[in-house]
């Protein structure tokens, strides 16, 4: 039975119960396909509300680890055993859970309101008609809707609802981008840390290059120029639409991490700069919501749009039409602006609370880099260790690293605050410290 002790309380209850559960399932105690107590026999045993059960469960769901099934119930997934877990024995022995994980790109749990998105997610399955039918191949129509709006007035991209298209995520979208652009021979990309990108470039036969501006395309990420949040300044922006335009390249604009702008104005976008010619516009809301909330889409370009259109009815709409249709009233009502500010505010202070914590445990001096956007920084340390003897120690004493260069005297890692509470970053910086010899 769930206790939940003084040490505890603090917590928000709801995580309790999902690690509670989460630790059940994973050590096998509730087998694959073994049905989960109901709401209100859950919320009578752990003397708990029932929105507390719910939210719980509704966090087990999105990670996976059990599924609703209509007029039935929730039931445990295979995740246990997909994952070759170890028995809890030789797990102790021989795996060190990882304390603190500085490599992380997930989000602060504090960030999110679970209650007010399930009010959205019950609002739009009330919706029983219209959920009898699959979605639009392009999106639904009223959300691209409140998206050109959205986008016009955050990000100056001033495009038709027609001109997006819906997916669930990044890669289906390029999925179907590729064929749109296939006389197009070279693609440029800023780092080789582009992978999913890159291979879905290579899968449709596009030669792979980096910081090459000769190629066909070049996909760029002008929020996200490096791994601590450097922003392309205007200036630059305005070269490179010139060139694509001179030399009739098409600019792939990734707009990651653009609303985590905390120490300047957010910059024009590329496809604003260039009146929507010569650039394809992604954007996400995995940062803002929860990365188990996959709803991107892409704008297009008034040519490619053409393409798009006599092919779209053969594409099959990936993104979910229960989470369009809430995103909609969600954005609609003004909470995916509100949360926008929250989410500013909250990774400013965190950013600013980690580089306090770094410099009291490397010194004032030590090598940071920071940006004016993102959720990271970049430390450099002297390092005899290979980075991935670095990780490898880092990770037997239960730290998660990323390492961004090395050269045998040094190492830069990339470190971020997203998912690490603040209470965590100095015994974090401490344990880094040990593990570096710095």
């Amino acid at each position: 039975m769930l206790n939940i002790s003084a040490e505890h309380k603090k917590e928000h209850l709801y995580l309790e119960v999902y690690h509670y559960y989460r630790k059940l399932i994973l050590e096998g105690r509730l087998l694959p396909g073994s049905k989960m107590p109901s709401l209100r026999k859950c919320a009578q045993e752990l003397k708990l509300s029932r929105t507390t059960i719910e939210n719980a469960y509704l966090l087990l769901a999105a990670d996976g680890y059990i599924i609703a099934r209509a007029q039935s119930g929730y039931y445990v997934t295979g995740i246990a055993s997909k994952q070759h877990l170890l028995t809890p024995e030789k797990q102790d022995k021989d795996i060190t859970p990882c304390l603190y994980d500085f490599a992380s790109s997930g989000v602060d749990r504090e960030s999110f309101r679970f209650d007010l998105w399930q009010r959205y997610i019950k609002s739009a399955l009330r919706q029983g008609d219209r959920m009898l039918s699959y979605g639009e191949p392009q999106g639904e129509s009223d959300f691209r809707e409140v998206l050109a709006d959205y986008i016009r007035e955050r990000r100056n991209v001033i495009c038709s609802p027609d001109d997006i298209v819906v997916g669930a995520g990044l890669q289906p979208l390029l999925q179907i981008l590729c064929p749109l652009i296939h006389e197009r021979k070279t693609v440029s990309f800023p780092t080789p840390s582009f992978t999913t990108c890159s291979t879905i470039f290579q899968d449709y036969g596009f030669d792979v290059h980096y910081r090459d501006k000769s190629c066909d395309v070049i996909y760029v990420s002008p929020a996200h120029m490096t791994k601590w949040g450097e922003i392309m300044p205007v200036k630059r922006r305005l070269e490179l639409i010139r060139h694509a335009e001179i030399n009739d390249h098409l600019i792939i604009e990734d707009d990651f991490e653009n609303e985590f702008v905390y120490f300047q104005k957010p910059t024009p976008s590329l496809f604003g700069l260039a009146g929507g010619e010569n650039v394809v516009y992604i954007g996400s809301f995995s940062r803002l919501l929860l990365p188990s909330i996959r709803v991107s889409f892409m704008v297009l370009p008034r040519s490619l749009r053409e393409k798009y259109t006599k092919k779209a009815a053969f594409y099959n709409q990936t993104a979910s039409k229960a989470e369009q249709i809430a995103l909609c009233q969600f954005i609609r009502d003004g909470h995916l602006a509100s949360q926008t500010r929250k989410l500013r505010r909250l990774y400013s202070q965190k950013l600013k609370a980690l580089s306090q914590a770094v410099r009291e445990t490397f010194g004032q001096d030590c090598q940071i880099q920071t940006g004016a956007a993102g959720t990271s920084l970049a430390l450099t340390l002297p390092c005899s260790l290979t980075g991935s003897e670095l990780t490898d120690r880092a990770r037997n004493r239960g730290l998660g690293l990323e390492v961004l260069r090395e050269n045998g005297a040094e190492v830069t890692l990339v470190l971020s605050c997203s998912s690490i509470p603040s209470k965590d970053f100095l015994p974090a910086c401490q344990l880094l410290k040990e593990v570096t010899g710095s």
